[in-house]
């Protein structure tokens, strides 16, 4: 499929060598003729006017039009009149390897997508209009690294409030989405010699290994069990840091137990260690009362990240990481010799959306939408005596099944559902016990009556 390039005519680059003794004219033939062979020009695509190509070479018109003419004979354009030069559908282009065929999902129970349809497009395009009009010149330049200064206190307050975080705008860095508050995080601590980076297990699969292995870290699976992450466990390792999700262990959704937390924040200051903190999707809480971050409890040990990946969408690649005292100068000279900060219009466009009170407002709005997915999701799976768990916050259920995990997955692909196992969150990829991971944040209620009324009795196949 060729891009339909809209407005003026279409910049083309082409080489004419004057030194050469071959015209001019042969020259640019043997150029377009070599673009639309190797595909750099592709079947409908437009070309440049005669006139504006010409000006562009700095040649006459009529060499170009005298081009145009011979390869339009030669089948490789097409003209007509009143209408623009384009590659024809006749011309030879390179063959392309075909597309594996995959099966179609109809219905996909991926995890960690938010309703992207509710996403609130007027409320942030107000949001963006009113935040260009009153940003003044300076807003525009680079700016600190750190983040833009106001969204960096609209985020503290909104934290303090919203997450009982200890958050001060000076120890807080913007980043682009909790992969890169990550990054920079164990970067630091890679700097500073601690190296071995404990994970829940199941966690984070392979995403955590990435992120080790672009900091040069070693990654340490440490398990989880009903009070979450096993803090005697981690105890015994040589991790000096580990990464968890203590208000929604994911993908389980375990709560990290009060006396885990103090555990944790124990063995971190026992150890000099550092707890790095994914506070991903803990806004969306239902059967509960809210949990706040624990980096309230030891903001000198505690690096707190969070985005609005889950609570606005994934597409606002914004986060924030709030850092500990000694640890903050450090990552904003990271952030900024890694990209010299974060979208400043996205930012103050993100400011301007909380301090309206239209993201509290989304987020009320958002809790009750998935709240209603959720309890669909039972009455779904009722019929089929299935085991759910996980569900008192976030968009994700984990599923206790009778059937093996990979067999129920290849069978249910077929039938056009997309299910997900938790083995591929767990370090050694074990497949019991069978668990399935069900994401219901980007699916309608009824998607989700269907879809399990599809797959429903493949969870009770024996194996």
């Amino acid at each position: 499929m060729s891009v339909e390039w809209s407005g003026v005519s279409p910049e083309l680059i082409v080489d004419l060598d004057r030194d050469q003794p071959t015209p001019l004219k042969c020259q640019l033939e043997r150029a377009l003729r070599q673009a639309v062979q190797s595909g750099r020009l592709t079947v409908g695509e437009r070309l440049p006017s005669s006139r504006e190509l010409a000006g562009t070479l700095g040649i006459s018109r009529g060499i170009v039009q005298d081009c145009y003419a011979q390869l339009q004979a030669e089948g490789y354009l097409t003209t007509r009149v009143g209408s623009a030069t384009r590659v024809a559908a006749t011309a030879q282009v390179p063959p392309t390897q075909p597309k594996p065929v995959t099966p179609q999902l109809d219905i996909d129970f991926a995890s960690g997508v938010p309703d992207l349809a509710s996403f609130p497009r007027t409320d942030w395009a107000w949001a963006m209009r009113e935040a260009c009009r009153r940003a003044p010149n300076t807003a525009l330049d680079y700016g600190d690294p750190r983040g833009d200064a106001h969204l960096r206190e609209v985020l503290a307050a909104y934290l303090r409030r919203v997450r009982g975080a200890a958050a001060d705008p000076e120890r807080m860095v913007i980043c682009s989405g909790f992969s890169q508050g990550l990054a920079l995080t164990l970067k630091v601590l890679a700097a500073n010699g601690i190296t071995q980076i404990a994970f829940e297990d199941p966690g984070y699969g392979d995403t955590g290994a990435a992120a080790c292995a672009l900091s040069g870290a070693t990654l340490v699976p440490v398990p989880i069990d009903e009070d979450g992450i096993d803090v005697d466990a981690l105890d015994r390792t040589a991790a000096r840091a580990v990464v968890l999700t203590p208000a929604h262990q994911w993908p389980t959704g375990v709560v990290l137990a009060p006396h885990r937390r103090q555990a944790l924040v124990e063995w971190a200051n026992r150890k000099d260690a550092y707890i790095i903190e994914d506070d991903y999707d803990a806004e969306f809480r239902y059967d509960r009362e809210p949990v706040g971050v624990l980096q309230g409890l030891a903001p000198d040990r505690v690096a707190a990240i969070g985005t609005v990946s889950k609570s606005l969408v994934p597409a606002v690649r914004l986060g924030w990481i709030v850092c500990p005292p000694n640890l903050a100068d450090h990552v904003a000279e990271l952030k900024k010799s890694s990209d010299h900060g974060s979208p400043g219009l996205d930012q103050l466009t993100l400011a301007t959306m909380i301090e309206s009170g239209r993201f509290d407002r989304h987020l009320r709005r958002m809790r009750q939408i998935y709240a209603q997915r959720r309890n669909v999701l039972v009455d779904a799976l009722r019929p089929f005596d299935v085991e759910l768990t996980g569900l008192a916050a976030g968009f994700h259920a984990v599923a206790h099944i009778a059937a093996d995990e990979r067999a129920v997955i290849e069978k249910a692909r077929v039938r056009g559902v997309g299910l997900y196992g938790m083995s591929v969150q767990r370090s050694d990829r074990a497949t019991t016990p069978s668990q399935l991971v069900l994401g219901f944040g980007n699916l309608g209620e009824r998607a989700i009556r269907t879809g399990m009324a599809k797959v429903g009795d493949l969870f009770k196949t024996a194996r």
